[in-house]
């Protein structure tokens, strides 16, 4: 139970100061910032929403809801398949790159600072392989590092 606590308040805890700071200085929730950067790496900066929804680690509805938030601020917006109208893509806009491109390195010092200088090395090697054990590989192949994969 210890290992438990400890992971749900470490988790809680990176979470949180990596939220407030990236509210703070570009208003984006963490998750926003995740589904911004998530559209950034796909070939056409879009992807179908049920895919985001799983790539966000979203609920279908939150994801949704999330969506229609970015698009009311024009960072993103929804277009439906041309060939299955029951299909909706979401596609990162020119002003959500940009705010993309503008929060990336307050995240980047946040993860820094908030995990990756609190570890050693080793710490970092043996946190990564241990919570590659937890995940489930058939709800989320593309979250596993290339080496557990193989």
């Amino acid at each position: 139970m210890s290992a438990w606590r400890s992971l749900l308040h470490a988790h809680a805890s990176v979470i949180r100061r990596l939220e407030n700071e990236l509210v703070a200085e570009h208003g984006l929730s963490l998750p926003a910032y995740e589904v911004l950067a998530h559209l950034s790496e796909q070939a056409d900066r879009s992807q179908r929403m049920t895919e985001l929804s799983e790539a966000a680690l979203l609920s279908p509805s939150g994801v949704t809801r999330l969506v229609d938030k970015l698009q009311r601020d024009g960072l993103v917006v929804r277009r439906r398949c041309q060939a299955d109208a029951r299909v909706i893509y979401c596609e990162l806009t020119d002003a959500g790159m940009a705010r993309l491109v503008a929060a990336y390195p307050t995240h980047l010092r946040g993860v820094r600072e908030h995990l990756v200088d609190k570890l050693d090395r080793a710490d970092l090697h043996s946190m990564a392989a241990s919570m590659t054990k937890l995940v489930d590989p058939t709800a989320c192949d593309e979250m596993l590092p290339e080496s557990a994969a193989s």
